[in-house]
């Protein structure tokens, strides 16, 4: 069967059963989550969506009531009081237990719950007469999980990482019992569901760790208490605590609700309170206390004496709504298990049985089954993908791929280490190399000697849909699947039938955006590349500035100019100013892609930026500020690209503008001519350099030889492709957003060289320029597109660059201002060998 054909509802319907919470499950989708219409969001497990008609409920609720501080005892701090009690049982309930089996501490999220029993448990080193206590967790966990471990080893315990394997070949036939020889208290630690590959484990450990039965405990004398992070599992399944009654739940709401954010809780079996010991203690935590003397009693309540100071009342409150739209749209957390994982289920399914045109498999999945029962697996899909020789493509290849297509999904090991070694081979040792040669978690380092350091990961929330997997599985076999697109009938059958296979596929797949016919790099080789560039002519013609280009306000439309002078901070107005939005976050080109319809303009006679867009007046803020303006301007504070800036407000009339335009509150702001911001040093960089509001370096340069490049791969890309357009040269050089472009020389030579004199001016060669899904907006439309990043991946290995950043700083004692022209001759020199 063709595999367009497999991606049908009626094929998810002969793989799974149940789909949606009744007939209006679609409408309800389309009113309550109007926001992703266009998004294909499959990132459920690191913070799913929250309803609308959760935000309109709570905002209807604070808007009409008044909540005081639950520590005083007046008719509103009494109402909050009672609403966050009443908060607290329906989180119990929720759960399958009561106030009188559990207590709910409120704490910052699961990390917070988790770094709250590390520095309460009873840890006891060992002494001559006494065991000392161990901390013990399973390999597949969470990096807070582990990170216990950091306060643990300074009080001289013993940290013992456990594989499942171990956990129950080393099992005793019979439990153990209550030891009453000693009371060391011991803790281990295990995930109800792998954030990493969705696998649920037996909830059933925990009575057997308490007991005693399961290794360890089984081999330690003492008392054994249990931390379930339930945070990963609750989000799309049921946790009933009468069946695992767990010592210490740590969970976040925001992975069960989307909303409120930065809130989670800490469930303690009231029977295992009493061991847990406070050190420090804050407001509304004392019964009593002394300040002249060492004296203080602790609340007799078990969630007072933890909740240290006012707890976040409002966004307690928030959950109320959270449970109802939940309850209101889905039914229960079993409709939303069996809907979640028959998306996930299917997914699987067909990815695995995706093939290359010459039958290799497109997917290496990480999964320990094959997605037979909900009970074992949650919707959760990990994988890598293989080119069609059996490589693995890098996950950040794949995930720049992805947002091309408004695709959001999750990339790299998932702050979970242990999981990730084990699934894709990875040694300790290989790890540690893997630092040395600069990775570090949460970079976009997925490759390292041809082996990845990471995955991609799916998963699903109770508003997903059958769209969701056409949409990404469509996305699979257009950018990274040889041609023809091919099913292994074989497996796909195997797994319509629910019978596991003898034998898993094979593990190290990868992807490859298309089929390549010959392998072109144009520095070392440019007259073998076959792709019909012209030869050399840089020993014939001078290598010349043929455009220059500045962004006054930053992520804006290009303002081309002839002749320009050179500031301090680079280009003279280059990127002085930014929008922020209401937060005074700045906004640019991937939030808000209209941004490049806005035209300013320098007018330096006038001393006066223009700001122009179709269907709105023309405006105008001046280009130094005065003193007297300075003096009434608000100073602000915000970040690009990490770094902290300071600076001025613009007014209000610029702000009217320009929220009246991008249809939300919105400030221009500009950078404040007392704050130095420095350009961050390379290895190699002896003096200071300061930017203005640019992300990386003072300019931007670009070649046009490697331009024309790009349009050639893209041709070859598009030929016999029915709907995709052949962007022309200039076209693609706006995408770029270069402050300089250049001709004359071979593609991609300005890659090698160290510095260049333009004109009487000398530059530094700063490092390539990293690039992203933005240089896919159509500069004169605003449009989407995923030309030319798709060609320039398919191009360029590992990190995807194009155009080079460049650094000028004047001479000291230097007076005369330093002008650019186009035409000017450049004179490059190549690093040295």
């Amino acid at each position: 069967m063709d595999f367009y054909k497999l991606c049908s509802f009626e094929t998810f319907q002969q793989l799974w059963s149940h789909y949606g919470y009744g007939e209006n499950f679609h409408d309800a989708v389309e009113r309550e989550f109007a926001r992703t219409k266009g998004i294909t969001y499959l990132d459920h497990a690191a913070a799913t969506l929250y309803p609308e008609s959760l935000l309109r409920e709570y905002f209807r609720d604070i808007s009409a009531n008044v909540y005081g501080n639950p520590h005083s005892h007046s008719p509103s701090s009494r109402l909050t009081h009672d609403t966050v009690e009443q908060v607290r049982y329906r989180v119990l309930q929720h759960f399958n237990t009561t106030p009188e089996e559990y207590s709910v501490i409120f704490t910052s999220g699961c990390t917070a719950a988790l770094k709250l029993v590390a520095e309460s448990f009873p840890w006891s080193p060992e002494t001559e007469s006494e065991v000392g206590s161990h901390f013990c967790f399973l390999t597949d966990n969470h990096t807070s999980v582990v990170g216990m471990r950091g306060l643990t080893s300074a009080l001289g315990v013993v940290s013992l990482p456990v594989s499942l394997q171990e956990l129950k070949s080393k099992a005793k036939d019979v439990a153990q019992g209550e030891d009453v020889i000693s009371q060391t208290a011991h803790l281990f630690c295990y995930p109800a569901q792998s954030n990493f590959s969705g696998r649920k484990y037996p909830l059933s450990h925990v009575k057997g760790i308490q007991a005693r039965r399961l290794y360890p405990s089984c081999d330690h004398q003492g008392s054994w208490f249990v931390v379930l992070d339930a945070a990963s599992l609750v989000s799309c399944s049921s946790l009933n605590l009468q069946e695992c009654p767990a010592d210490f739940i740590p969970i976040s709401f925001y992975k069960m609700f989307g909303f409120p954010t930065g809130l989670g809780a800490l469930l303690v079996r009231n029977n295992a309170a009493g061991i847990l010991k406070k050190t420090y203690f804050g407001g509304g935590t004392a019964a009593a206390y002394l300040s002249g003397e060492d004296y203080y009693v602790q609340v007799a309540n078990i969630s007072d004496r933890f909740e240290d100071g006012t707890v976040s009342f409002l966004d307690i409150i928030a959950l109320n709504h959270a449970f109802e739209s939940l309850y209101k749209i889905t039914g229960s957390m079993h409709n939303i298990q069996q809907h979640t994982f028959g998306l996930a289920r299917y997914t699987y399914i067909l990815l695995s049985s995706l093939c290359h045109g010459n039958g290799k498999p497109v997917a290496c999945i990480y999964t320990e089954g094959q997605f037979e029962s909900p009970v074992t697996q949650g919707a959760i899909l990990n994988f890598n993908l293989l080119d069609s020789n059996g490589q693995i493509i890098g996950y950040s290849q794949v995930d720049r791929m992805a947002s091309l297509y408004n695709i959001h999904v999750r990339t790299g090991c998932f702050c979970n280490t242990g999981a990730c070694q084990a699934f894709l081979g990875i040694s300790s040792k290989q790890m540690k190399r893997n630092l040395q040669a600069g990775h570090v978690c949460g970079d976009n380092i997925d490759l390292v000697d041809g082996q990845p350091t990471g995955s991609v990961r799916l998963s699903f929330g109770y508003m997903s849909t059958f769209d969701d997997c056409r949409k990404f599985l469509n996305f699979v076999a257009e950018c990274f699947v040889d041609k023809p697109v091919t099913v292994d009938h074989v497996r796909l059958q195997k797994l319509k039938a629910s019978r596991a296979a003898s034998e898993r596929s094979n593990k190290y797949l990868s992807i490859q955006m298309f089929k390549k016919e010959t392998d072109v790099v144009v520095e070392k080789k440019p007259k073998e590349a076959s792709i019909g560039f012209r030869e050399s002519n840089n020993h014939e013609e001078a290598c010349t500035l043929t455009n220059i280009y500045i962004y006054p306000i930053k992520s804006c439309g290009a303002f081309e100019v002839h002749d320009w002078p050179v500031g301090p901070l680079g280009l003279l107005y280059d990127r002085g100013w930014m929008v922020v939005n209401g937060n005074g976050v700045c906004l640019s080109q991937k939030r808000e892609t209209c941004l490049c319809l806005i035209r300013p303009q320098v007018h330096l006679p006038s001393n006066k930026l223009f700001l122009q867009a179709s269907g709105m007046d023309t405006i105008s803020v001046p280009l130094e500020n005065d003193i007297q303006l300075l003096s009434s301007s608000r100073v602000c504070h915000s970040k690009v690209c990490g770094d902290r800036v300071e600076t001025v407000d613009c007014g209000d009339e610029a702000a009217s503008w320009l929220s009246d335009f991008l249809g939300q509150p919105c400030r221009l702001i500009r950078q404040s001519p007392d704050f130095t911001r420095e350009m961050k040093k390379s290895g190699e960089a002896a003096t200071s350099l300061s930017l203005s509001l640019v992300n990386e370096a003072q300019y931007l340069m670009i070649n046009r030889a490697s331009v024309e490049f790009i349009q050639n791969l893209m041709s070859i890309r598009l030929d016999g492709c029915e709907g995709d357009q052949l962007l022309d040269t200039q076209n693609i050089i706006r995408r770029f957003r270069a402050n300089l472009v250049i001709a004359g020389v071979e593609p991609f030579e300005e890659d090698n060289w160290s510095h260049l004199i333009i004109g009487n001016t000398r530059f530094m060669v700063a490092g390539q320029c990293g690039r992203c899904q933005m240089v896919g907006i159509d500069q004169d439309t605003g449009m989407k597109t995923k030309e030319p990043l798709m060609s320039l991946s398919s191009h360029r290995t590992g990190k995807v660059t194009f155009g080079v950043y460049l650094t000028h700083q004047a001479p000291e004692g230097s007076t005369a201002a330093d002008v650019l022209s186009v035409g000017s001759v450049i004179q490059p020199n190549l690093h040295s060998c």
